[in-house]
């Protein structure tokens, strides 16, 4: 059972590195706090890596990979939404949402959708075949938990340093491209889309971003003498 935990934690680990969960837990921790995000990941890890366990070693089964990936990008394009709206409904204060009862299913539902069919349950499932269910359970889940709590480190630091309102629009632009992303690669097979629709889309929330930084930028006052 050591052996599967170790074994299973170092592929995870490794797996997830730069990984879009970790771009995930990223986007939500420029808007949430760092422990209301941790706590859903873990939620999450324990939820997929139990699915992928129960697949391996006792079912044998595949996932339909299709319907999942149209059901993430659906979430994907709505979860844009509601980060854009949430953003732009208050002022430039912390508006960052503190209660976990909201947040939390968000977060747990998004990393599921975004982690059924990945290469990292995918993983899991093989090394579940092989070894010890238990352990390739816990060392998968932890080996999540900690490549994904880097990512809610970085995510945390951005947010101390840049502001609230721009921080919301990226995590916007970010899940709008994770929905149309998995759209047209995952859901539709077609690789050469999914490259230039999120490439529009990432020219495009840049430049609207430097346009709107450009019309906030304050006027400086000039006297001029006569």
């Amino acid at each position: 059972m050591l052996t599967a935990i170790v074994i299973s934690l170092a592929v995870v680990f490794v797996a997830e590195l730069g990984d879009k969960s970790q771009l995930i837990a990223i986007t939500y921790a420029l808007r949430h706090r760092w422990w209301v995000v941790l706590s859903g990941v873990g939620l999450a890890a324990m939820l997929v890596h139990g699915l992928s366990v129960t697949i391996g070693h006792f079912l044998g089964l595949t996932l339909p990979d299709r319907p999942i990936a149209f059901a993430a990008a659906i979430a994907f394009l709505l979860f844009a939404a509601w980060t854009w709206r949430s953003g732009h409904s208050g002022d430039d204060g912390d508006i960052r949402v503190a209660e976990a009862r909201f947040v939390v299913p968000a977060i747990v539902s998004s990393f599921v959708l975004a982690e059924l069919g990945d290469k990292t349950m995918l993983a899991t499932v093989a090394l579940a075949s092989d070894h010890h269910w238990a352990g390739v359970w816990i060392g998968a889940t932890v080996g999540m938990v900690a490549a994904d709590g880097v990512a809610i480190a970085a995510g945390a630091v951005l947010h101390r340093r840049l502001p609230v309102r721009f921080l919301h629009n990226l995590a916007s632009v970010l899940f709008l491209s994770f929905g149309v992303w998995i759209l047209f690669d995952a859901a539709l097979g077609m690789r050469w889309a999914a490259v230039a629709a999120t490439g529009s889309v990432a020219t495009i929330a840049a430049l609207a971003m430097a346009v709107g930084a450009v019309r906030r930028r304050p006027v400086p006052n000039v006297l001029v003498r006569r």
